[in-house]
C-alpha cells in the first residue's frame, strides 16, 4: 500500500481503518487497480517518475461523512485531495497535485436537492453532472435550461469551481459567476453556508448572492480554503426562440475594427448567445463545425489552398488574402446568437448589420432559426450546447479519423491565457505563440489561434498540445508550454485556468508587489487550513509546512 509523503506505513492503515469506519469499507480504495482510476489520463508525466499519484481514495455519501474525513485527517495530519468528478481531463483530471495525497472523492454525494422553475435555479451536490440535472429537467418537464461545457460528463460544481465556460447566455456563460450561495466543510470540520444560506430557514439561498457583510465565495473557487458540498445555481428560462447570423469578413486587416463593434453589441446586450470567431481562409472552422472536420465531413481545402497556408507569416499573406477575394472565402467569419422572441431577435440583428456595415466589403447571412422546444430530430442538427444540452462529442477531437487515421491522441493539455479585446492582441497573441513554436520546433495546432469570446470583456486564447507515450515528446511538450506561460506572462497575458503541473508556475507569474496575492493567498491558507490538509499545491497554494520545499 502507498503512503502519503512523511507518514508511516502503520500509521497510515490505522488511518484507512477509520476511514472505512467513517464511510464503510467498500468506499475506501487503496488497490493499485482502483487507484489507476484516480490518475491524470492525460498527464504530460505519464509513465515517469514524476506523475502525480494517489496513496489512497475515499468516497462519503454525505456531509457529515465528508466531516468525519476531514477530521481524521486533521488529527493525523494527512493529506486529502478534494475533486467531485474527476472528469476535467487537459487540467488535471482526478490527480492530486501533491503526489501521495489521498483523494477525497465526492462524486457519490449526487443528489439534485432542488430545481425551481419559477425563479429558474438548482441546488445540487458536487457528484451531480450536466447529464444529469439535464436529464432530471427533461423528466420533469420543466420549462429550464442549463449552461454547460463541451463534455457534459463533468460535475456542475467542479466546473464552476475551476471558472469553466459554456455557450449559451452571457450572464450564464461564466458558470461560477451563475453561481448562488454554497455550503462548504472547512478544514476544521466544520460546516459553513456562504450569502443567504447563513441565515437560518433562509428562503433566498439561490435567489441572491451576497447575503451579509463579506462576499466570501470567490474564496473556494480555484483554491483549497474548504470544501465545497452544495451549491447554487441559476438556469435560464426556456427562450421562445433562436437565431443565428454570420458575419463575413474579407480581409486580414478586418479584425481591427470588427471587434469593438463586436464588445459593443454585446455589452449593450444587443445580442445575448455566444460569438463564435473562426477563418474559413485559415482552415480554422467555428465551435460547431470542429467536429464535422474531424470525422471528414466537412471537404478540406483544394490543394490550392492548401499550398498557399504552408507560407504564412502570422497567419497572413497578400497572395492567402488575394485567393479569398477571388473564390469569396472569408478571412474571418463570426457567428451571433440570440435568444428571445423572434421579432425582437430580428430587430436586434438588424440593429448589429446596421453596425457592422461601416467595415468595408462586410457580408451577412441568416444562418438558423430553431422555436423551442425541440424536437429530436431538430436536435440531431444543432450543435447540442448552444441548446444547454450536454454530449460527448467534442472527444471525437483526439480519436482516429480520417484526418488522422494512424495517431489517434493519448490525450491533451489545454493552454489558455487571457488577452484583452481587440484585434490587435489577437494578432500580437499570434505572434508569441509561433515565435516560440518555431524556436522550439513544437508545431501548433493551427497556423493561427483563434480568440474565443466565451468570456465578457476579454479574449481566451485556447488549444490543445497532445499527450503522447513517448516521455521525449511529453518532455518537449511540457518545455513549450512552461515557456508560452512566461512569454505570456511578460506580456500581461495570464492563464485563467491551467492543469495540475503548471498551476504553481502561472500563480508566480501573478507577481505584482513580490507576489502580494499568492502572500494573501497564503495568509489565508494558514488561517483556516494551519495543519495543511485540503488540496496541498491546488492553484500554487501550498501549506506552511510544504512551502520552502516547493518553492
Amino acid at each position: 500500500m502507498r503512503t502519503p509523503p512523511g507518514v508511516t506505513a502503520s500509521d497510515f492503515a490505522d488511518v484507512i481503518k477509520q476511514f472505512e469506519s467513517a464511510v464503510g469499507p467498500e468506499w475506501v480504495f487503496t488497490s493499485d487497480d482502483d487507484l489507476n482510476t484516480y490518475r491524470d489520463a492525460y498527464s504530460l508525466y505519464l509513465g515517469e517518475a514524476e506523475e502525480r499519484v494517489a496513496s489512497a481514495a475515499v468516497a462519503p455519501d454525505n456531509v457529515e461523512q465528508v466531516q468525519a474525513i476531514v477530521r481524521i485527517a486533521n488529527q493525523h495530519r494527512i493529506p486529502l485531495y478534494t475533486i467531485s468528478t474527476g472528469k476535467n481531463l487537459g487540467y488535471g483530471g482526478s490527480a492530486p497535485v501533491y503526489s501521495g495525497s489521498v483523494v477525497l472523492d465526492l462524486k457519490r454525494m449526487n443528489r439534485i436537492i432542488e430545481v425551481n422553475e419559477e425563479n429558474a435555479y438548482a441546488l445540487v451536490e458536487p457528484g451531480v453532472s450536466y447529464f444529469d440535472l439535464y436529464r432530471y429537467i427533461q423528466e420533469k418537464g420543466l420549462k429550464l435550461w442549463i449552461d454547460c461545457p463541451d463534455p457534459g460528463w463533468g460535475s456542475l460544481m467542479g466546473n464552476a469551481l475551476d471558472r469553466g465556460t459554456g455557450y449559451t447566455v452571457t450572464h450564464l456563460r461564466n458558470h461560477f459567476e451563475a453561481h448562488c450561495g454554497m455550503e462548504v466543510v472547512l478544514a476544521s470540520g466544520e460546516l459553513m453556508r456562504t450569502g443567504m444560506g447563513a441565515l437560518p430557514n433562509s428562503e433566498t439561498w439561490q435567489q441572491y448572492k451576497t447575503g451579509f457583510g463579506p462576499y466570501i465565495d470567490g474564496m473556494f473557487s480555484q483554491s483549497n480554503f474548504g470544501i465545497v458540498t452544495k451549491m447554487g445555481f441559476w438556469l435560464l428560462p426556456e427562450p421562445i426562440a433562436y437565431f443565428k447570423g454570420q458575419i463575413l469578413l474579407s480581409d486580414y486587416k478586418d479584425l481591427i475594427p470588427f471587434v469593438p463593434i463586436l464588445n459593443y453589441l454585446e455589452n449593450t446586450g444587443i445580442y445575448n448567445g455566444y460569438p463564435d470567431i473562426a477563418s474559413p481562409l485559415l482552415g480554422v472552422p467555428q465551435a460547431d463545425g470542429w467536429i464535422d472536420m474531424i470525422d471528414g465531413t466537412t471537404k478540406p481545402p483544394p490543394p490550392e489552398q492548401l499550398e498557399l497556408l504552408k507560407n504564412l507569416e502570422f497567419g497572413y499573406s497578400p497572395e492567402l488574402q488575394a485567393y479569398g477575394h477571388k473564390n469569396k472565402i472569408p478571412y474571418w467569419k463570426c457567428s451571433l446568437t440570440f435568444y428571445g422572441p423572434l421579432k425582437v431577435i430580428q430587430a436586434q440583428w438588424d440593429f448589429a448589420k446596421e453596425r457592422l456595415s461601416v467595415i468595408p466589403g462586410v457580408r451577412f447571412e441568416d444562418a438558423e432559426t430553431v422555436t423551442f422546444p425541440l424536437t429530436p430530430a431538430q436536435k440531431e442538427g444543432v450543435r447540442l450546447t448552444d441548446f444547454g444540452v450536454p454530449s460527448l462529442a467534442n472527444f471525437v477531437m483526439g480519436a482516429r479519423s480520417p484526418i488522422n487515421p494512424d495517431h489517434p491522441s493519448h490525450g491533451h493539455v489545454w493552454f489558455s491565457p487571457i488577452i484583452p479585446r481587440t484585434g490587435a492582441a489577437v494578432y500580437e497573441a499570434n505572434k508569441v505563440f509561433q515565435t516560440a513554436a518555431k524556436e522550439m520546433g513544437v508545431p501548433l495546432p493551427f497556423g493561427f489561434i483563434m480568440p474565443v469570446a466565451m468570456t465578457e470583456r476579454a479574449f481566451l486564447c485556447i488549444f490543445a498540445f497532445s499527450i503522447s507515450e513517448d516521455p521525449a515528446v511529453n518532455k518537449k511538450t511540457r518545455e513549450i508550454f512552461s515557456a508560452l506561460i512566461d512569454r505570456c506572462a511578460a506580456k500581461g497575458w495570464g492563464e485563467y485556468r491551467t492543469g495540475t503541473i503548471f498551476q504553481g508556475q502561472v500563480m508566480r507569474g501573478y507577481s505584482f508587489n513580490n507576489n502580494a496575492l499568492l502572500h494573501f493567498h497564503e495568509t489565508v491558507k494558514d488561517a483556516v487550513d494551519p495543519n495543511g490538509i485540503l488540496s496541498a499545491g491546488h492553484y500554487g497554494i501550498w501549506p506552511k509546512y510544504l512551502r520552502e520545499k516547493k518553492a
